[in-house]
């Protein structure tokens, strides 16, 4: 028997959720009932849609704490409440460790891994207040777990991230349920950057054993999940989605020489 997630009456925020993975995100919670909310630096030109239910949107640079604890007023006193915050926004251009400058990993460290704190802090701040406490989930990457050549500073700050996220659940216990989804490569609608053309994008979903890149409509029922009651005794937890990762590269290299 099909579970239906129900989060109708609920209201969620979805940091950069409106594009890609974070549209992937906002889909899924619109689609269990909640009220979404996306934030991103710039208006967007059409909310995201299911069905006749769309989302609002908030324009908010997360990695200004003056402008995130402006939204987060601006949530209260519009809605009364917040149950849920994803924190997805972030990301990080290709750029080999000793080519880059210290400006630039500090920018990237910021967007991964301080701004996240910065939205956490005030989605704690109002849902210690509220009976019902709330869940706030974490968009990492593999990145953080295994070498990250061309995107160091971001698998630094994703690693932080997770830790980070440990760390919350206790001090934030029992009121709010942190936990982060761990997303190995996803088809978005910028995957060319990443891999080329679509011939590319097939290749390195090729090396999943799972023979696929992720959808973000994968990792948007990870989050989903998370955030629902079905996971309620589940905080301090890192959800992998990667498709069961990357097939070790010394297994083929044994084929070969066979």
């Amino acid at each position: 028997m099909a579970v239906e997630i129900d989060l109708s009456e609920q209201i969620v925020l979805v940091t950069g959720g409106v594009r890609g993975v974070g549209a992937g995100i906002s889909r899924a919670f619109l689609a269990a009932g909640a009220t979404v909310l996306t934030c991103a630096r710039r208006p967007v030109d059409a909310p995201i849609s299911v069905g006749e239910r769309t989302t609002e949107h908030l324009t908010c640079d997360v990695r200004d704490g003056d402008a995130v604890a402006a939204m987060f007023d601006r949530i209260v006193a519009t809605h009364g409440r917040l149950d849920h915050v994803v924190n997805n926004a972030g990301g990080a251009p290709f750029a080999l460790a000793d080519a880059a400058s210290p400006r630039f990993h500090a920018k990237i460290v910021e967007l991964n891994l301080l701004a996240p704190l910065l939205v956490a802090q005030q989605a704690n701040a109002v849902m210690q207040r509220q009976d019902s406490g709330g869940s706030i989930v974490m968009v990492s990457s593999v990145s953080g777990h295994r070498p990250s050549p061309g995107t160091a500073a971001y698998g630094a700050a994703k690693a932080g991230l997770d830790n980070l996220t440990t760390s919350l659940a206790v001090e934030w216990a029992p009121k709010v349920r942190l936990n982060s989804v761990v997303v190995g490569p996803v088809h978005t609608e910028l995957s060319h950057l990443h891999y080329g053309d679509a011939d590319g994008v097939a290749a390195v979903g090729a090396t999943v054993p799972m023979g696929r890149l992720a959808s973000p409509a994968d990792v948007g029922g990870a989050a989903l999940f998370l955030a629902s009651s079905l996971a309620a005794y589940v905080s301090g937890a890192s959800l992998l989605v990667h498709g069961a990762g990357e097939r070790p590269a010394f297994l083929d290299a044994a084929n070969t020489n066979t």
